[in-house]
């Protein structure tokens, strides 16, 4: 049965919607943009340091190693100190850290730096999910999701044009173009990161622009979805990490991040086959991440309209195995860029029926450990797609084969959705697992 929202809750959310999501939307596209920049930097930045290949890959995955090392951690301390302090923590230390890249000077300068952007920037994706799952009631959060996660795709889209853009300062006040980069795309996060401090606020009884009505109904309607999932089980941190369904989702998430990194890393020489020049290619490879934008927003709208999470998940998988293997199939082509657009709404449109699931039988310390305990198994596979798909390349001399092995990895997770999640009926009478016994 669709919801129907009371005027209350018409007021009350319509003012987080516009007071959270536009700034949260901006601080992840700020994040993203200086997770992925050090492939621009690459250009010009590996011939000046000396970099190898095999060198920049490992240092450049390195952030990976540092991001899920202190995943979990840092959700659990954002739940102990606040979130609006540890948000802003994380911010303005990876902002530093990015702007440091600019001082590196040699492979192990290159490989430490990474490793610690990694560290700083770890927990700010899950906690900003597990802050607005503060903010957000159950029928909201597939929506909600889709608004936040749509930075991702839109950071790739813009991410190349300013990426450019700062490049062409090389020689300006005596710093190289990559520098320029580091430090241009690192500013805005130590910026956001102070204003953190002054905008966010640390849950709904707080802020001072929801009226004491708003506050209420909100208040009510979190106790009763916390009193829903308490009374499944209660879980120690643990009990979450064994949880079948959060290995579960951890290895959907993994098969999506490993094919959606590893086309992001590859789209531009993918694309370059058509035969464009590296100015259209730029611009072209735009077009299927403001794809997945508009999939990720329609997706998350559907998902909440329908209340459904499992199968809407299911299917955005579905559509990424077949966009993919048709990719493959006609790489140089047109119709690969348009595969590939197909691709990306399969991916970006699944991320909120996705992020929706966790919360259902999650909650407190719980919900921050397995948020952030999926996210950092997921996020092991932005080393393995670019991994993968190099490899392939190399050994069949194109990327068809590396193609239809990432549509491998979001079957993997299609079957993994329609196995290891039950369907919502069967979630709503049965715990997740019974807790063990003290």
């Amino acid at each position: 049965m669709a919801h129907v929202p009371s005027a209350i809750e018409r007021s009350a959310m319509r003012k987080i919607y516009l007071r959270l999501l536009p700034f949260g939307c901006l601080c992840m596209v700020v994040c993203y943009l200086d997770r992925i920049n050090v492939g621009f930097a690459a250009l010009t930045m590996r011939g000046e340091l000396g970099l190898s290949a095999t060198a920049f890959g490992f240092g450049a995955g390195c952030f990976y190693a540092g991001y899920c090392t202190f995943e979990v951690p840092s959700n659990i301390i954002l739940t102990k100190v606040g979130a609006r302090f540890w948000i802003a923590r994380i911010m303005i230390s990876w902002g530093i850290l990015s702007m440091g890249m600019a001082l590196v000077w040699s492979t192990t300068s290159f490989v430490t730096l990474r490793f610690l952007l990694g560290l700083a920037e770890a927990g700010f994706f899950p906690g900003m999910l597990l802050y607005f799952t503060y903010w957000f009631p159950a029928v909201h959060r597939a929506r909600m999701v889709a608004w936040f996660g749509v930075a991702t795709p839109l950071a790739v889209a813009i991410g190349g044009p300013i990426s450019s853009y700062l490049m062409l300062l090389d020689g300006t006040w005596g710093l190289s173009g990559w520098k320029w980069l580091f430090v241009g795309e690192g500013f805005p996060a130590v910026i956001l990161g102070l204003v953190c401090l002054a905008y966010l606020v640390d849950g709904p009884a707080k802020a001072a622009w929801l009226t004491a009505e708003e506050k209420a109904w909100l208040a009510t309607e979190m106790e009763r979805e916390r009193r829903e999932v308490s009374a499944r089980g209660e879980y120690t941190l643990w009990q979450t990490l064994a949880n079948i369904r959060v290995l579960a989702l951890s290895a959907i998430y993994f098969g999506v991040v490993t094919a959606s990194v590893g086309l992001v890393l590859f789209a531009p020489q993918i694309i370059k086959q058509s035969g464009l020049s590296n100015f259209a290619t730029g611009f072209v490879t735009s077009i299927p991440y403001i794809a997945g934008v508009i999939g990720m927003l329609a997706w998350g709208h559907l998902s909440d309209r329908m209340n459904e999470r499992r199968w809407n998940l299911f299917f955005g998988c579905a559509l990424a195995v077949v966009a993919l293997i048709l990719a493959g199939a006609t790489v140089g082509t047109y119709v690969a860029v348009a595969a590939m657009c197909l691709a990306t709404v399969g991916f970006y449109g699944s991320k909120g029926p996705f992020w929706s699931l966790p919360n259902t039988f999650l909650t407190g310390t719980s919900a921050a450990a397995g948020l952030a305990f999926i996210n950092s198994v997921g996020n092991i596979g932005g080393w393995f797609g670019p991994t993968i798909v190099g490899w392939v390349a190399d050994q069949t001399g194109g990327f068809q084969g590396g193609l239809y092995a990432l549509g491998l990895f979001v079957a993997l997770a299609a079957v993994v959705t329609v196995v290891g999640i039950p369907a919502q009926r069967r979630l709503a009478a049965a715990p997740a697992f019974e807790p063990a016994a003290e």
